[in-house]
């Protein structure tokens, strides 16, 4: 009896220091695992911060961002379709040639009525007849995304240069240029832009029917038809509201710059691609949702201003960012094997 309780007892205080060291580990692996999962853009922008607090600690004041963050919200405008469509296993490649005829459109007198509503109008219905266009071609048609909308984006190029017979349109009205300049409650315009129809995206996409399907196409396409979703219908809808993202895009631009183009618009395709990745949307595997690809915007806004105010030059600014997109198609590879 003795030994048996001797045993007993030696053997409780061994169990309890087990089990007493494994609590504190279990809550800790258990954030590792969250944070792990977390879209790469929120590492990236910490990271990125940290590194312009130490270099140049004078440009983190309000005003000095704000001025940042407003240069990237067509960037930010354009995101918002761009995930939409990715997260439907799409692409629009398309969104570039949109902003060029946008601009174009404002900066060349072709509207006669300078009135806001009117060049509003005219853009968005540009954005419309596009991700209209695209949709058709690809939900219905089955046409590659990737084709269909790097086609139309060349196609508008090409319209536009026929029609500035090599020669950059005028200016852009002031109107929008007073518009872009305004400051509702301390904050720059396209920034409440930005945010609003963030607010918006976001809202569709989790509250919303149609932000369902668009998540059920995304993780099974074939499941989602036999589910009763309306495939084709989504991603035409997914499309338009990207075309209708990046009509607004190209008049924050437009407006951003004052002055017509015809360079203009294809670098943002591009960028929207890999800031959505990077905010974790990769067709069809989302996990960013909209706040992901917000912060994948930041990061190259501060990625940029960091490159600027260290003299790095645009072939150093291109490497930075292809080596961003590349570790994020590094780290969802990882976690696709994982799982």
């Amino acid at each position: 009896m003795t030994g048996q309780s001797t045993v007993t007892m030696s053997a409780t205080p061994s169990s309890t220091r087990k089990a007493t060291g494994a609590t504190p580990q279990a809550p800790a692996a258990s954030w590792v695992s969250r944070v792990s999962k977390w879209p790469p853009a929120y590492l990236v922008f910490a990271l990125l911060l940290a590194a312009l607090w130490i270099t140049r600690p004078q440009l983190m004041n309000l005003n000095v961002m704000g001025t940042f963050i407003r240069q990237v919200a067509p960037l930010g405008l354009v995101v918002l379709g761009q995930l939409l469509v990715m997260n439907a296993r799409s692409i629009d490649l398309s969104c570039g040639g949109v902003i060029l005829i946008v601009n174009y459109a404002l900066s060349s007198a072709m509207i006669p009525d300078d009135a806001p509503i009117t060049m509003v109008t005219v853009a968005l219905g540009i954005g419309l007849a596009v991700g209209l266009f695209n949709g058709l071609m690809i939900g219905k048609r089955r046409v590659s995304a990737v084709i269909v909308t790097l086609a139309v984006s060349i196609v508008l190029a090409g319209v536009v240069e026929y029609l500035a017979d090599g020669k950059p349109p005028g200016n852009v009205p002031q109107v929008l240029r007073d518009v872009y300049e305004l400051r509702p409650l301390g904050i720059p315009s396209p920034i409440v832009f930005w945010a609003v129809l963030s607010v918006v995206i976001s809202i569709v996409l989790s509250r919303l029917v149609f932000g369902r399907w668009v998540s059920s196409i995304g993780e099974n396409p074939v499941g989602a038809h036999f589910s009763g979703v309306p495939v084709q219908r989504s991603v035409v809808v997914a499309h338009v509201l990207a075309g209708l993202m990046a009509a607004v895009g190209g008049l924050v631009q437009t407006a951003s710059i004052a002055v017509g183009s015809i360079r203009f618009g294809p670098e943002l395709v591009l960028n929207s691609v890999a800031a959505t990745i990077l905010g974790g949307v990769i067709f069809g595997r989302g996990t960013g949702g909209v706040l992901g690809p917000f912060f994948g915007v930041l990061c190259f806004a501060l990625l940029f201003v960091l490159m600027t105010t260290l003299g790095v030059r645009e072939p150093g600014k291109l490497v930075a960012q292809g080596l961003i997109i590349l570790l994020a198609a590094i780290v969802y590879g990882v976690r696709s094997r994982e799982v």
